[in-house]
């Protein structure tokens, strides 16, 4: 089986959590918008929501809309959906499992991990009125193929990303695209010490460094977080080893000011639920908080989100008081508190992706499944949590 080729496949075989005392703080969760699914509207956001200065999110789904393939999505902030662009089998793309990111003129780019010419994913570009253009498809050769994850942009207006397969090993891409669409394959990974199979994007520094995680390869085949500096060198900051220190990254790193790197592992770790982890500049590992399995939360699947103070904000897909998933906080002395344990029903299910703050305080996400839309059955929803 193709390891973290779909968000769907997280949602085999995992178990419900058991209760526990664990710290809790009051907020007020709202469902923002319950997805209906084919022909309406999208079904299973495995990505998360991008906000723009007005306030209204952005994202996609998976599967559904007009075409059954996916779409892109806006939410404006009284709560009315539209579906900006359907996605479909062919070359314009199809299955958006990745965010969105939003440029200054209010345009939109984003990733199909499949569809394309050779129906190996493309990266796309959707205007604010619902026009999109292929930027690049994946040959599914040396290029790269099936990307998973989102993109980054810098002051030149290059989109960088990554490709779980292909590419000239096999086992991934880090790739750049410019403006005109010429895409550069900046490192190809060999399954080997230096990684294999990254199923998130990158971030980038001021000196133009870019960072990222692989889901396996590494010395121990656990995976890794690395680093690639201009030249196309790359630099294995950390090689996980399972057990105590974790495995199985599907989440990227976020860096704050000093450069530090902070990332979450999907399995094993002291509990063997997954961890948070802290890497400084120089590579040396941290573990921050190791999930029990309990109220606590299990099996991290995205990156996280620092706010000014230091706290850390993030979502586990299975655990929480219900099994479901919850979404949680590490203050700056590392204690957990869970602002927010899903029940599986109409507010939704299994949280695969992370979350976006608007600077307030206020958190948005969305789960890969519950809600009241499908006839019940739930395709997931867009989420706020308020302080």
């Amino acid at each position: 089986m193709r390891a973290a080729s779909t968000a769907l496949m997280l949602a085999i075989a995992l178990v419900s959590a058991l209760a526990a005392p664990y710290s809790a703080q009051a907020q007020t969760y709202s469902v923002l918008l319950s997805f209906a699914g084919y022909p309406t509207d999208g079904r299973f956001p495995s990505a998360g929501v991008v906000r723009d200065p007005a306030g209204n999110l952005y994202g996609t789904t998976q599967l559904g809309g007009r075409f059954g393939g996916g779409t892109v999505f806006k939410l404006d902030t009284i709560g009315r959906e539209t579906v900006l662009d359907n996605f479909f089998a062919g070359k314009g793309g199809t299955y958006p499992c990745a965010p969105l990111i939003i440029d200054t003129a209010g345009n939109f780019y984003g990733t199909t991990q499949y569809g394309g010419a050779s129906n190996s994913g493309t990266v796309f570009k959707v205007t604010k009125t619902g026009r999109k253009t292929v930027l690049y498809s994946f040959s599914g050769g040396n290029d790269g193929g099936n990307p998973s994850a989102g993109l980054i942009m810098d002051a030149a207006n290059n989109l960088y990303g990554t490709t779980t397969w292909a590419g000239a090993s096999g086992s991934g891409t880090v790739f750049k695209v410019d403006a005109s669409g010429n895409e550069t394959v900046l490192y190809s990974f060999s399954g080997g010490n230096d990684g294999a199979n990254p199923v998130a994007g990158v971030v980038l520094d001021p000196a133009g460094n870019l960072y990222g995680t692989t889901f396996g390869g590494g010395a121990s085949h656990h995976g890794v977080v690395f680093k690639l500096d201009m030249t196309g060198v790359e630099t294995v900051l950390h090689s996980f080893a399972g057990g105590k220190d974790g495995a199985e990254l599907y989440g990227g790193v976020v860096r704050d000011t000093r450069g530090n790197l902070f990332g979450t592992t999907y399995a094993q770790g002291p509990h063997g639920y997954g961890t948070v982890f802290r890497l400084d500049p120089t590579g040396k590992e941290t573990l921050i908080y190791s999930f029990k399995g309990k109220v606590d939360g299990a099996n991290p699947s995205a990156s996280l989100v620092l706010d000014a103070t230091g706290n850390i904000y993030g979502t586990t897909f299975s655990g929480g008081a219900f099994g479901f998933g919850s979404i949680f906080k590490l203050d700056t002395v590392r204690k957990e508190t869970v602002l927010y344990s899903f029940t599986g029903g109409s507010d939704g299910a299994w949280p695969y992706a992370g979350l976006t703050s608007d600077g307030a305080g206020n958190l948005y996400g969305t789960t890969l499944e519950g809600g009241t839309g499908c006839a019940g059955s739930g395709c997931g929803v867009v989420f706020e949590l308020t302080p």
